[in-house]
Order: structure tokens, then C-alpha cells, then sequence
């Protein structure tokens, strides 16, 4: 009985099965934790766009406005936007626009976690109004 509790001839199939099965839950842990990482990208240059436009445009309401729905259908993202001021923005005042969006980052039936990302955007009006 001695002899067969102390042979480790299969000891490293084991070994070699444990590490398959870490490696695959990490592989399936960066799966759904990744898409987020993509969503924080897309939302950044959603707020970047959209600064832009309200630099060159001298004003923040409609044509932002038209350009966050054509934004808001190419990425295929609804974030919640905010401005810190609204109307024409005169020659270098500044402004900012914030979005948000709720992320699921859900791994599989342990649970789901809603994660807000936020993305900032300040920007300088380009325009002089007289």
C-alpha cells in the first residue's frame, strides 16, 4: 500500500489539467472584461468629436446636437451628454462636455456589475462674434 501512495506517475497530468483550467478562465475573465476597455475608447472619442465641432462652430446646441445623433449611430453608442454652458461661445472662452454610459461587465451567472465610464472633453471656441 506504501509502494502506490508514494508513485507519482500521474502526478503531472494532473498538474498539466489545473493549468489548462486557470489559463481558460483567465482567457474567459479578459473576454468580458475587454469590450469595456473599448467602450471607455469609443466614449473618449465620442466627447472628442464633439468638442471639436462646438470649437470650429463657435456655439453648442444645435449642429452639436446633429452631430452627436450622427455620432451616436456610427459607433453605435448612447452616452448621456453634458455641457457646462449652452449657446455661442465667444473667441478662446472655454468649455467642456462630459458623457456617460452604463457598461455591463456581467462574468457569466456569478452576477452582473454595471460600471459608469465618464469621458471629458474641454475645448476653446475658434470663433469671434462681434
Amino acid at each position: 500500500m506504501k509502494r502506490i501512495l508514494k508513485c507519482n506517475k500521474g502526478e503531472g497530468y494532473i498538474d498539466t489539467v489545473v493549468i489548462v483550467l486557470v489559463a481558460m478562465l483567465i482567457i474567459a475573465l479578459a473576454m468580458k472584461v475587454y469590450p469595456v476597455f473599448i467602450a471607455k475608447n469609443d466614449l473618449n472619442a465620442f466627447v472628442n468629436e464633439l468638442a471639436r465641432v462646438a470649437e470650429i462652430e463657435g456655439r453648442i446646441g444645435s449642429v452639436t446636437t446633429v452631430k452627436a445623433n450622427e455620432l451616436k449611430e456610427t459607433m453605435g453608442i448612447d452616452p448621456t451628454i453634458s455641457w457646462s454652458r449652452s449657446g455661442r461661445v465667444q473667441l478662446n472662452e472655454e468649455f467642456t462636455v462630459t458623457a456617460t454610459q452604463v457598461v455591463d461587465i456581467g462574468f457569466f451567472e456569478f452576477g452582473s456589475y454595471p460600471i459608469t465610464l465618464t469621458a471629458k472633453a474641454t475645448g476653446r471656441s475658434e470663433v469671434y462674434y462681434k
